[in-house]
Order: structure tokens, then C-alpha cells, then sequence
């Protein structure tokens, strides 16, 4: 057991206004299964990258302990698995990668193929039972479970509960919950550890955000109480020094001029007082509601179709080289129906919603989709996304101020205005795509694994929304907890 420390940490991009970090310092267990979040941009990745080594900060990170990162970068993925276990780790031994894997619930004969030929699921998993080959090694795992369908995501997080010594960033609350011991958290202001998996984690959040507005509530009346208090004794001082100037005109004066004096000080020695303790109350409260994270509500506007039923699906399958990919399925999509398709990756997720969508792909069996029918798609690939966001909502056709008003709320800062979408983080651009389905009044709106990247708050504001306004949904997403409470209609795809 050793401790990685940090002090002082400040780091800012150099085209950059404000510090991503500013004097933090904390500590850090080498033996902990450790949880990393916070809201998309806040920092967790170019914190990986200044543990790593690859950015000049200022401070001081002390470790006794090699960091490596995942995902770690292929130069020739030809290779297959063995070749590219020797090229990261060459004294690795063989039985040692076979036993990894097996607990990883992937076939040994999978490290003799080449690895641009594995899903997503396999190859995620042979990134990391190589990683963990390492000894005295502490794994900086970035978002491990985006694009692994729920099987492979079950598997992961059971392999990573019988590990050590790892920082895990992850967005999926299931998985979280199933493999951590503490939580290292990027709140607005501070960063924090806490011991626990991330229910009990956000449970206390709760209780302190509860306690920190109770706190609030309490001192804006006693702010209030004071600032009326504090003009009272300012007027009665006023009015007594008042008094002592108009008596000491008279020439019969038979007022106690000391005594109007004293009287008239007092007051405003009480008046300073309680303005005092006014200034102190409120310089108490701007420390809190420091770290409670605020999400507006999102809004959509989706449109009823004059006939009910949109969709209507029978005995179908995609056909890939004169073989149907997955066993026919039959359902239906009528109005405020939210279909979620599910199954293993490779299994034709994706290709159903693009034909659906009308793309030309061979299938057998029979869809039927009604006349007239206005779709919103978000789709699960970023990369063609580029330029502004004043070019993007004029591409699409959007008002730009409802655009960037849903970004907003979706906690993108003004100054992200300003940057091209390119430079964005993977949640931020995912965010880009939803903001715009958003925007757009549709009779169904098919989304193809949407929260890929994207935090917490906001997928729990997206699962507001959809169970508030009810749009006609069909959707593909690996997050359990998302998809149990929005769905009403579950398609389970079979190789």
C-alpha cells in the first residue's frame, strides 16, 4: 500500500480564461478501486493527462507508483492480441494473459486473431487483462464502457471488482456502483473523495446539498431580520442626534445635552453592530450552495402522427451476404410508444434503426412505415462533427437561440460558444447532437446509444424529460438504469 499525492495542482489551457484546476490538493490510496466523476469538461481526462505526465502544470504530483492509461493506443491494428501483449509488455508471460482473459469470459483462441477484427466488447477486454499483466502498475481507465452492450459491461465490472488499484471514469451508474470502493468527484468548486460506490456516494451528496439549503434558508432571513434591525437603529440614531442639534438652539435648554449625546452614539454603536453581523452573515452564506449542481429542465416538442400506429415490423431481419445477422423479430411503434432495442454488439442494432431510417439495406421479412412520417435520428458517431455551433444550427435548420439555450442547461459554458465542436470533449459532443433532436419537432425520434460520454446530471435530466413529455421513442443504449425506467417496449435482437 503507498500513497499518490497531489498539492497545489493549478492547470489552465493556454487559450484558456480560467484554471481547469487551482490549488488542489488531495490523496490518493494506490490499493483503491476508485470511481472518477463529474460533469462533462469539468476536468477528469486532463487530469488522467497531468497524472500521465503529457501537460506542464504547476504544484507537485508524488507517486511511487507507474501510471498507464486506457485506452492505450494501437499503432498496427493487424496485429493480433499476443503480438501486441509483447509490443506493450515484452516479459509478459502467456498463461498469465490466458488467465486474465478467462476471467474476462472471452475465448483464448481470441489472442490469435488480428485485433482490427474484434467487436468493440473484445477488444476492450484485451486492452485491459493486458494492462493488468503489470505489476506495481496503477490503471487510469477512461470510460471503459462506451459502445459495450450489457453482457460485456457485466463482465468488465466484475473483472475490475477483483482488482486493485485503478481510477475508473465512468458515467454508467450500474457499473459504477458494482465495482468501486471510493468516489473522487469534480464538483463545481472543489474536489473531493469519499469512500463508498456511487449510490452511497450520491446519497450523501443529497443529504449535504439538503443540509447546505437548509443553512441558506436560515441565513437569508436572518440577513433579512438584520437589514430590517439595522434600519431601525439607523433611523432611531438619526432621529436622536437630530433632537440634540434642535435643543441646543433653544435658549431655556433644559435637555440633558450629554445625555441626548450618549443616547445617540449608542445607537449608532448598535446600528454599526448590526450591520456588522449583517455583512458577516452574508460573507457565511456565498460559501454555501457552492458545490449543488443545478439542472434545468429540458423541454421537446414532439408531434402526434394522425394514425397510431408508425411503425409496424414483421418476421424481419437485416440480411448481411445472403444471411439474415439476427432471428426475425416482429413489433410495432404507435404513438408514445419508447422502444428500446437491445442485444449483444454485432448483433443489428444499428442497422435496423438505419433501415428504418430508409437507407438502402437488405432485409427479409416485412416493414411497413406510415406516409409522411418526420424523424429526429441522433446517431452514435461523432467524429464528422466540426466547425461552430452558429454553422451547425444553420445546417440543420434550427434556431440557434433555442440551440445554445438547451446547451446551457446541459451545463455548457459561454465560453464553449466561442470553440469549434472539434475541440469539444466526446460528452460535449454528444450533448451537440441531442440539443439539436431537441430542437426539432419530430413524430418519433430514434436515438443510436446517446449517452455514450455524456454525465450523470445530465442523463438524469434526459430521463426527465422523456418521462414528462412521452415522445415516441425507438432507441439502442447499454446504460440499465436509463433504459429500464424510459422504455415501455423492449426489443431484445438475437444473433
Amino acid at each position: 500500500m503507498a500513497t499518490i499525492t497531489i498539492s497545489n495542482l493549478t492547470f489552465a489551457y493556454e487559450d484558456s480564461y480560467e484554471n481547469v484546476f487551482e490549488n488542489v490538493s488531495f490523496s490518493i490510496d494506490t490499493n483503491w478501486k476508485l470511481g472518477f466523476i463529474g460533469r462533462n469538461g469539468r476536468g477528469k481526462t486532463t487530469f488522467l493527462k497531468l497524472l500521465l505526465g503529457k501537460l506542464e502544470y504547476s504544484g507537485t504530483i508524488s507517486s511511487p507508483v507507474n501510471f498507464d492509461y486506457f485506452p492505450f493506443e494501437i499503432q498496427d491494428k493487424s496485429k493480433n492480441s499476443c503480438e501486441i501483449a509483447e509490443m506493450v509488455y515484452p516479459n509478459y508471460e502467456f498463461w498469465k494473459l490466458c488467465k486474465e482473459i478467462s476471467l474476462l469470459q472471452i475465448d483464448e483462441e481470441i489472442l490469435f486473431r488480428p485485433f482490427e477484427t474484434l467487436s468493440n466488447g473484445e477488444q476492450t477486454k484485451i486492452l485491459l487483462a493486458i494492462l493488468f499483466l503489470k505489476e506495481d502498475n496503477f490503471l487510469l481507465i477512461d470510460e471503459p464502457t462506451n459502445h459495450l452492450d450489457m453482457e460485456s459491461r457485466e463482465a468488465v465490472s466484475k473483472y475490475l471488482n477483483r482488482k486493485n488499484g485503478f481510477i475508473l471514469v465512468s458515467h454508467d451508474r450500474a457499473f459504477l456502483d458494482s465495482c468501486i470502493d471510493h468516489v473522487l468527484s469534480i464538483n463545481r468548486n472543489n474536489i473531493e473523495i469519499q469512500k463508498g460506490n456511487y449510490s452511497s456516494w450520491q446519497k450523501n451528496k443529497e443529504n449535504n446539498d439538503n443540509m447546505e439549503r437548509s443553512q441558506n434558508e436560515k441565513l437569508i432571513k436572518e440577513i433579512e431580520r438584520l437589514d430590517a434591525s439595522a434600519k431601525r437603529m439607523a433611523n432611531w440614531s438619526n432621529k436622536t442626534e437630530a433632537s440634540k442639534h434642535r435643543v441646543s438652539g433653544q435658549k431655556d435648554n433644559k435637555v440633558d445635552k450629554g445625555f441626548v449625546g450618549h443616547k445617540s452614539a449608542k445607537m449608532m454603536k448598535r446600528s454599526l453592530s448590526s450591520q456588522n453581523r449583517k455583512e458577516k452573515s452574508i460573507e457565511e452564506k456565498s460559501k454555501l450552495l457552492k458545490n449543488i449542481e443545478t439542472a434545468d429542465n429540458l423541454k421537446i416538442s414532439p408531434i402526434m402522427h394522425c394514425q397510431n400506429k408508425l411503425v409496424d415490423v414483421l418476421s424481419l431481419s437485416v440480411v448481411y451476404d445472403g444471411k439474415p445477422i439476427f432471428k426475425p423479430i416482429s413489433f410495432s411503434v404507435e404513438n408514445g410508444d419508447r422502444v428500446w432495442l437491445c442485444g449483444k454488439n454485432g448483433c443489428g442494432k444499428s442497422s435496423l434503426i438505419k433501415l428504418i431510417l430508409g437507407e438502402n439495406i437488405n432485409f427479409s421479412g416485412d416493414l411497413n412505415i406510415v406516409s409522411n412520417l418526420k424523424i429526429s435520428y441522433v446517431s452514435q458517431d461523432t467524429s464528422n462533427l466540426s466547425g461552430n455551433l452558429t454553422d451547425f444550427s444553420k445546417k440543420f435548420n434550427i434556431d440557434e437561440s433555442l440551440f445554445k439555450a438547451i446547451l446551457r442547461k446541459l451545463d455548457f459554458s459561454r465560453e464553449q460558444f466561442d470553440k469549434n465542436i472539434e475541440d469539444f470533449s466526446g460528452g460535449q459532443k454528444k450533448k451537440v447532437l441531442i440539443a439539436r433532436s431537441l430542437c426539432e419537432q419530430a413524430h418519433i425520434y430514434i436515438w443510436d446509444e446517446p449517452l455514450n460520454f455524456i454525465d450523470v446530471l445530465s442523463r438524469i435530466q434526459i430521463e426527465d424529460l422523456i418521462l414528462k413529455y412521452e415522445p415516441t421513442m425507438i432507441f439502442v443504449e447499454h446504460d440499465q438504469t436509463f433504459s429500464k425506467k424510459i422504455a415501455t417496449k423492449i426489443i431484445n435482437l438475437k444473433k
